[in-house]
């Protein structure tokens, strides 16, 4: 069971990021990763339909005799996480969240900015996280409608891309902000042009490393923990396959084999 390997997925390449921090920390670990790029993006769906495709990547991943689940996806944390941990209790599930309680202890300035998409800054579970970690700092909301659909383009150079995150960070820089969240898995791609924009004493904060550790918190709890060596990931995409294959060396994954999923 301890060399099983650990199913991930989001509804595009944005969990890459998640993964990259996950084999960082984990080298032994054999992974599995599913983009569901065919339904993109999650955050214009409906809770209920996001919940269906989760509960359809949980039985894909039990399938494959997988250990442990990651959500590598803000949007189908919100939605679908709850309801994944009651139906497999037995099973290590990891979700994502904005790194709210984080930034709240880093600004100096008492002004926390959040770039995220629409349907993870209208969450309860949002909502929740400013109530609960957010009570003596200003925290200023930007959605950025259109940059996953860039990133997934294998963009992250563009001047449209440039011209869209600067409309998104400008007003963050207004208000003040010293702290930005990038509370979506895809934003970690940006930060080099993010960085090009910004103070350099502005924090930027994700949170892949956060997943990471976690992950391997539940699976030390449980004596699983993979001894290696691992196998090269094994990836899948409800998409194209060929044009996922050419995207991976772009957002730091060697382009090994990926499979249709067409469940």
């Amino acid at each position: 069971m301890r060399e099983a390997p650990i199913g991930v997925f989001d509804s595009g390449v944005g969990g890459l990021s998640v993964l990259a921090e996950i084999q960082r920390l984990l080298p032994n670990e054999s992974l599995l990763y599913v983009a569901d790029c065919g339904h993109i993006p999650y955050g214009e769906k409906t809770p209920e339909f996001i919940r269906q495709r989760c509960s359809v990547m949980a039985g894909f991943f039990r399938e494959q005799g997988a250990k442990a689940l990651v959500l590598a996806c803000n949007t189908a944390t919100v939605a679908g996480v709850a309801d994944l941990r009651r139906d497999f209790p037995d099973w290590p599930i990891v979700g994502m969240e904005p790194a709210v309680k984080p930034a709240a202890a880093a600004t100096r300035s008492g002004v926390v900015g959040v770039l995220a998409t629409t349907g993870t800054l209208q969450s309860a579970k949002f909502a929740a996280l400013l109530d609960r970690f957010a009570t003596d700092v200003r925290v200023i909301t930007q959605p950025c409608p259109g940059l996953v659909e860039l990133i997934e383009s294998g963009d992250l150079h563009s001047a449209e891309l440039r011209q869209l995150l600067q409309g998104y960070v400008e007003p963050l820089l207004a208000s003040g902000c010293d702290t930005i969240i990038l509370g979506c898995t895809h934003y970690p791609f940006l930060k080099p042009m993010l960085k090009s924009m910004i103070p350099a004493d502005i924090s930027l904060i994700d949170t892949g490393a956060a997943v990471a550790r976690q992950l391997q918190r539940l699976l030390a709890e449980r004596d699983l923990l993979a001894g290696g060596p691992n196998q090269p990931v094994r990836f899948w995409t409800s998409a194209d396959p060929a044009y996922f294959k050419n995207i991976l060396p772009l957002l730091g994954q060697s382009a090994g084999e990926v499979q249709n999923f067409s469940l």
